[in-house]
């Protein structure tokens, strides 16, 4: 399967606004099923230069998306926060990490990011599986921190800490 890892186009809506729809994909993003295409397609074209954007194409359809968003208060400007999908029908087969390991591409060569962060749902243990190869650790858990399928959702935070952290650079070691 010939896998292309791009940004995303504004022809890219519909596949997307199909897939944070899909079950299989929703009960782990935090969209909702009214999710109309035009919402979908103003946070492509409105995307802001601090946030990053790929899209997994598998015969000239978008299959996947994962984003990067840096934070721009000045204190906080070294973390980034993201967020992935994949279509329920191409899921377990590699494309998820495909995109992940564009992102932290992106992050520690040319961000130059020491601290990235995401929450996936407790029950997610593939998503955390996922997670753990690329290198990110547990911090903690938010209970009650979502609604999914009419009950309350407890996430997992996880972060992973990049390569341009040195010994004593954090400020946080004694």
């Amino acid at each position: 399967m010939n896998v292309i890892i791009r940004p995303p186009c504004e022809n890219d809506a519909e596949a997307i606004n199909e897939i944070r729809r899909q079950k299989g994909v929703i009960e782990n993003i935090l969209s909702l099923g009214s999710e109309r295409i035009t919402q979908t397609n103003s946070f492509i074209s409105g995307a802001g230069p601090e946030t990053h954007l790929y899209v997994a194409e598998v015969e000239n359809k978008a299959v996947a998306m994962a984003g990067l968003s840096v934070d721009t208060r000045p204190r906080k400007r070294h973390v980034g926060t993201i967020g992935i999908m994949v279509s329920n029908k191409f899921q377990g087969i590699g494309i998820g990490t495909m995109l992940m390991e564009e992102i932290l591409d992106l992050a520690d060569k040319w961000l130059m990011l020491p601290r990235l962060e995401l929450q996936v749902y407790a029950d997610n243990e593939k998503a955390i599986g996922m997670y753990e190869s690329l290198g990110f650790v547990r911090e903690g858990v938010k209970k009650y921190a979502s609604i999914k399928e009419g009950r309350y959702e407890d996430e997992v935070i996880m972060a992973r800490y990049g390569p341009t952290i040195k010994k004593g650079s954090m400020g946080n070691e004694r």
